[in-house]
């Protein structure tokens, strides 16, 4: 009998264990994923603009000047691109919203019985697929929110702000592309210690992407190292030859 009990309790115990501990990483990265690669774009594309200006020997004042221009030019263009598309995307997903609502207002019976035929299709028995669409389809709101998340695959609740969009895309590129800038604006004449900072960030920024993703975070830092750094070179080497070209 006591043996029946401490298996019981044992079971009970790795139970509330398992229920604690089951958890999974946000897959589709959530604020992390845009706030990261926002940051990385500003860094690798203001790094890689800086290195191809310094590379055709002009005056570190230069250098400062097509960064800032280079991060504001970027960090506008990133906002107003993300602004437009989230707001497209919203707009039409309100439109398909709406083609829905008219539908379940019009064909309410039609529309239960295709959740139900969907159901069905998943496994679930006839009858009780039948049953879950009609106790499901009684509160308009709560049919279209789920009609919206089987068909349109989205939640009409939760639909993504455009303004939102834009400021955190303006805030996350400004602050990538300020790194390279930064050692510049703190005193610095010569192109090594902007370099050095950016590649210091792009490691940080591949470490923390690696948060959502199945790759540990040395691979992606070095990764994410190894590709603005050949970015950087690529452009220096380029604008080595522009600038004796032109001269």
């Amino acid at each position: 009998m006591g043996d029946g009990v401490a298996v019981v309790e044992s079971g009970a115990a790795l139970h509330e264990a398992h229920r604690d501990n089951h958890t999974h990483r946000d897959v589709s990265g959530g604020w992390l994923r845009p706030a990261v690669f926002g940051a990385m774009d500003g860094l690798v594309s203001n790094l890689a603009l800086m290195t191809g200006v310094a590379g055709g020997a002009v005056s570190h004042q230069t250098v400062v000047i097509t960064g800032l221009a280079g991060l504001a030019a970027g960090a506008f263009s990133m906002a107003a691109g993300e602004y437009t598309s989230v707001a497209s995307q919203r707009e039409l997903v309100e439109a398909e919203l709406d083609v829905e609502r008219r539908e379940l207002r019009k064909y309410p019976k039609d529309e239960e019985r295709e959740l139900a035929a969907l159901y069905q299709s998943r496994g679930v028995e006839p009858k009780l697929a039948r049953e879950v669409a009609r106790q499901l389809s009684r509160d308009p709101e709560q049919a279209l929110e789920i009609h919206a998340r089987e068909e349109l695959g989205v939640d009409p609740g939760d639909l993504p702000s455009p303004a939102v969009a834009a400021v955190s895309s303006f805030g996350a590129f400004a602050l990538g592309a300020l790194l390279p800038v930064l050692p510049y604006l703190l005193g610095a004449t010569a192109l090594w210690p902007a370099v050095l900072v950016a590649l210091v960030g792009l490691f940080g920024c591949g470490a923390v992407v690696a948060r959502v993703t199945a790759r540990t975070w040395w691979f992606s830092g070095l990764r994410q190292l190894a590709l603005g750094g050949a970015a950087a070179g690529v452009t220096y080497a380029l604008g080595n030859l522009f600038g004796a070209a032109v001269g």
